[in-house]
């Protein structure tokens, strides 16, 4: 349970599904609201999709490219900082790759679900690499499968806030929306200069040993 807690709370952080919110909302303005459950539907299952695939598919991709996985980590660790700073500054939709000319092309289709909403918005570099860390930390079958339910956890959270889209906006408010998503955006930033630390340490210990 305490592992289920964990990635939960790493990978929530790291989504931020919360600041997603006001993108949401600006890709499927004029959409009836059938029409942005479903997107927040579809997008909550394409993360999940993601996210699965990245942690049981992430460690033949390295190998593939000759990447070990404390260097990985780091990268990680660089890219959740790179996330929190960017919560806390306010700059985190440029952060995640989704500019103008993206979204106005994304309002123009169908497949807002998965992008940009879906990649690279949530289910970013970010929390890939975390989860083809923890594939590499915890290889038994009960670990792996209790990090599956987290991740299916925040997929089904990231529906719910979604869904809830307009009333979170309505009863935060955009004030409201900012201060949580920096108070989020500090939490991550600790998170990723954990990570670099501890693997910076393991690196350390097999070079100097």
């Amino acid at each position: 349970m305490d592992l289920f807690l964990i990635t939960f709370a790493a990978l929530f952080s790291v989504i931020n599904p919360l600041g997603s919110v006001p993108i949401f909302l600006g890709l499927t303005q004029g959409d009836p609201k059938e029409a942005k459950n479903k997107t927040a539907f579809w997008a909550s299952v394409n993360v999940f999709i993601i996210l699965v695939i990245s942690f049981f598919i992430g460690k033949i991709i390295l190998n593939f490219f000759g990447i070990s996985i404390d260097v990985l980590r780091i990268a990680g660790g660089v890219v959740i900082c790179s996330s929190g700073f960017g919560l806390l500054s306010g700059t985190f939709s440029k952060r995640r790759g989704v500019n103008k000319k993206v979204a106005d092309d994304a309002q123009q289709r169908n497949d807002i679900a998965l992008t940009p909403l879906a990649i690279p918005m949530m289910a970013g570099p970010g929390s890939m690499s975390l989860l083809i860390a923890m594939e590499q930390d915890y290889p038994e079958l009960t670990n792996k499968l209790l990090i599956v339910a987290a991740i299916l956890a925040v997929a089904i959270t990231v529906f719910l806030v979604l869904r809830s889209a307009n009333y979170l906006s309505k009863l935060l408010g955009a004030s409201g929306i900012v201060a949580i998503s920096r108070i989020i955006g500090f939490l991550v930033l600790a998170i990723g200069i954990q990570y670099i630390i501890n693997s910076l340490l393991i690196l350390f210990k097999i070079n100097f040993q």
